[in-house]
Order: C-alpha cells, then structure tokens, then sequence
C-alpha cells in the first residue's frame, strides 16, 4: 500500500501537470502498474452500470491523460532527452518501439540538463 501512495497517488496528487525535472525508470514503470491496475479495477465495477459505467470510465480515463504524459515527459528527462520526443510515438509502430527502449534505459548518473 506504500508503494501505491508513493508511485501513484502523489504522482497524481503533486504532479498532475508536472512537466520540468525527472522520473527514475521505477518511478515511472511502478506508475504505470498502478495506472493499469486501477484501471482494470474500475472497469470491472463499472461494466455493471451500461452506458454510464462507460462514461465514467472515460471520465477517469481523461483525468489521467495529464499525469501520464507529465511522467513520461519526466522519465525521458531522466535519460536526458527532451520531452518532445513523445512525439515519436506518432510514427505508426516504429515510434512506439523507439519510445518503449528509451523509457527502458538507465537513469542518467548525477545531475543532467533537467535537474538532479
């Protein structure tokens, strides 16, 4: 339960649209096993109410987009590439590839151009 309120809940809490400093590679991945775990979660309980279990999953879905692309702006800081090679995800499967081994590579050692 730690590991949730740490990875996930401050994330959401103290950075939703934090954009400046970095994200450790299990920062962001431990993130992204909450995201989709809670996400599983909740679609689960909310298949039961039809069409506004749908759109409240959307809604959820929506409130997260931010956050999400916040940390994955931070973990490519942490590699010392800029944010905007999200952008290369935008190039049909390659991009994706591409962007997958960046957000695998180790932390930068020491501090880099976007901070400690």
């Amino acid at each position: 339960m730690k590991a949730f309120m740490t990875y996930y809940w401050d994330v959401l809490r103290h950075n939703y649209v934090n954009f400046s400093g970095r994200a450790t590679r299990k920062k962001y991945w431990l993130f992204v096993l909450f995201n989709f775990i809670v996400f599983f979660i909740l679609s689960l309980i909310l298949s039961f109410f039809g069409d506004v279990g749908n759109v409240l999953y959307f809604l959820c879905m929506l409130a997260v987009v931010l956050p999400s692309l916040g940390i994955l702006v931070r973990r490519l800081h942490d590699i010392n590439f800029s944010g905007w090679w999200v952008l290369i995800s935008l190039v049909p499967f390659i991009g994706s590839l591409i962007l997958l081994v960046f957000l695998v590579l180790p932390s930068t050692e020491g501090a880099n151009r976007f901070g400690n």
